[in-house]
């Protein structure tokens, strides 16, 4: 066993940096990226696909008395900035998170908004360590900005109101991530960082403490990630995709983050693809050309071989099937078999597991695949069909199969919709939900059945024959018969005109005749509800033969509706409805156990 821990065989760790749309993430990666580059001469940086590699003696510079470069044998940090997906910290590797450390941002006056709920969602289940950047603190009321300062020195020189309004907002964050079930504090108060989670004051936009967040992200990574950085160097790479994307002249290509090993142009290569594992060869890696050159017409050199970590476009045939979020396999000195039941293997973790019946689901990558599936699951909603993409034309067609309205639904995250589906979508009884945000999506689907399940019920309800039980009033006989009118008085439930009605005589039920009218005040209405008293005609029967003052008479629900209102309404009706519910359901289950079930 040789010993890994030698400098040149400990890899940079790959930093994610995640957060809520406006809370700054792009604009700290800028910053950190021109600090970097005004710090080493612009060569110091190697420009990388979708990743920006900042070097130990750079951010040394950049960090100044925070660190002593003898303490770390870490190369630096590799920052991955995909800022299409912020959902990118679901990307895997071998089934753990692609990235090794992430940061999540925060905008320190608007505190937790769902995106970063989302994020702590993901960091808590792939279980990435994590620091907390509270961005914006130059936007304190008052503040004097010490530009590129670190945090402490920079508090020093704020008036006693200032820092107690950013000691405020600071507590808020440090309480909301105690309520996710993170302990947290402010970073330098922290004394072990695999037990709290470090919060770090800064700005994006004067730099000051960002020398914190890079010293931070050092020491976390030197102290805890020292053992899974060691990597052999030379060994077959493996690298995870971030996205897939034309470029002229080399078709489809697939831009990566190499985590481990060495990937050479001419290798044979694995990609997890969208049907089967694609195998094919390196025609060439690419990356942007250094800073200085970039006026040349290319915009990317090819380069021999690329090691671990670092963000490269791979161009080889066959690519336009692969995945974000899939892995990339050198196969080396190993069988192309071996290799892709081992792509095939860490495909089917991500599984998704589908169902007979339910809505469609299309994601940007196979993380955030993952991550709207579970969302799902938890929500118990079904997924039919499960697929990283665009929405197509056949999706709608797969939707549209749905056995049940509810899930003739497609969920997008992160995806356009294709333009040749467009007219599709327009023609087909489909209803589509697209958003940024995955528990949002999957709230505006259930508001959306919600919804949809309560106009079915009230067009049920509005056909539905109501219960009542009313009482014929002494000495309120306005005439005998054809039709019988009298005065009543309603005891329970809502009497409906044009209903059947009659009485109980033992458990037997007798119809009496149908109701043709119903006079309140003098007034012809269609109901009359628990409590009032109206005059009625009802068809057929006689007073004094038939009926009698006195009598206690219910309207006749058949047995359907009754099923209906006692299985399905219940919660729709009013309370007096399903007390005259009840009783009738009663006296007809004495003779019957089993009427209405």
């Amino acid at each position: 066993m040789t010993d890994h821990t030698h400098a040149d065989t400990l890899r940079t760790p790959i930093v994610a940096v995640l957060g809520h749309v406006d809370h700054g993430k792009t604009s700290l990666l800028d910053t950190i990226r021109g600090s970097a580059v005004s710090e080493g001469e612009a060569g110091a940086i190697t420009q990388h696909i979708g990743a920006t590699d900042i070097p130990l003696d750079t951010i040394s510079g950049m960090a100044g008395e925070l660190i002593d470069p003898s303490d770390f044998d870490l190369p630096g940090l590799l920052f991955i900035d995909t800022p299409g997906h912020h959902s990118f910290s679901t990307l895997r590797a071998r089934g753990g998170a692609l990235a090794d450390i992430a940061v999540l941002v925060v905008d320190v006056n608007d505190g937790f908004q769902p995106q970063t709920e989302e994020a702590i969602d993901i960091l808590r289940r792939t279980g990435t360590p994590f620091v907390v950047a509270a961005n914006k603190v130059d936007t304190t009321p008052g503040w004097n900005p010490q530009d590129g300062e670190p945090i402490q020195r920079s508090m020093e020189a704020q008036s006693e109101r200032a820092k107690s309004m950013l000691d405020e907002n600071l507590y808020e964050i440090i309480g909301q991530l105690s309520d996710a079930g993170f302990s947290a504090d402010l970073y330098w108060r922290v004394q072990d960082f695999q037990k709290n989670i470090g919060v770090v004051p800064l700005s994006a936009l004067t730099a000051e403490g960002v020398p914190d967040l890079l010293t931070v992200l050092m020491g976390l990574s030197q102290r805890f990630m020292k053992e899974e950085m060691a990597i052999d160097v030379r060994g077959p790479g493996e690298g995870t995709v971030l996205e897939v994307k034309d470029e002229r002249g080399f078709g489809a290509t697939v831009d990566t983050v190499v985590y481990d090993g060495v990937i050479r142009n001419g290798d044979q290569i694995v990609v997890g693809g969208q049907n089967e594992p694609i195998v094919t060869e390196v025609r060439a890696l690419l990356r942007p050309r250094p800073l200085a050159e970039i006026r040349t017409e290319k915009e990317f050199e090819k380069v021999g071989e690329i090691g671990a970590a670092a963000g490269v476009k791979i161009a080889a045939p066959d690519l336009d099937q692969a995945m974000a979020g899939a892995p990339v396999r050198v196969v080396r000195d190993r069988t192309v078999d071996e290799v892709i039941e081992e792509v095939k293997a860490e495909l089917a973790e991500i599984e998704v597991d589908t169902a007979e019946n339910g809505v469609v689901v299309k994601a940007d990558t196979l993380g955030s695949l993952e991550a709207m599936a579970n969302a799902l699951r938890e929500a118990e909603v079904p997924i039919l069909r499960a697929e990283v993409g665009d929405i197509a034309p056949r999706d709608i067609a797969v939707a549209e199969t749905a056995n049940q309205d509810e899930h003739k639904a497609i969920l997008g995250f992160n995806v356009d919709l294709l333009q040749n589906a467009e007219s599709d979508l327009e023609n087909a009884d489909v209803k589509l939900f697209k958003n940024e945000v995955i528990y949002q999506l999957v709230e505006d689907y259930e508001r959306y059945v919600e919804e949809k399940q309560r106009a079915q019920q009230e067009t049920v309800l509005d056909k539905v024959v109501r219960p009542a039980r009313f009482r014929i009033l002494p000495d309120h006989t306005f005439r005998q018969n054809d039709p019988a009118v009298v005065g009543v008085e309603i005891i329970a439930g809502t009497l409906q005109n044009n209903r059947n009605v009659g009485y109980f005589e033992g458990n037997e039920f007798e119809r009496v005749g149908g109701l043709s009218g119903i006079q309140k005040q003098g007034e012809d209405v269609d109901e009359a509800r628990s409590g009032e008293r109206v005059s009625i005609a009802i068809d057929g029967p006689t007073v004094g033969r038939d009926i009698e003052e006195g009598d206690t008479l219910w309207t006749d629900v058949p047995e359907k509706h009754a099923k209906i209102l006692e299985q399905e309404l219940k919660e729709e009706i009013t309370a007096d409805e399903r007390e005259a519910l009840q009783g009738y359901l009663e006296t007809r289950r004495k003779r019957d156990p089993f009427w209405g079930k």
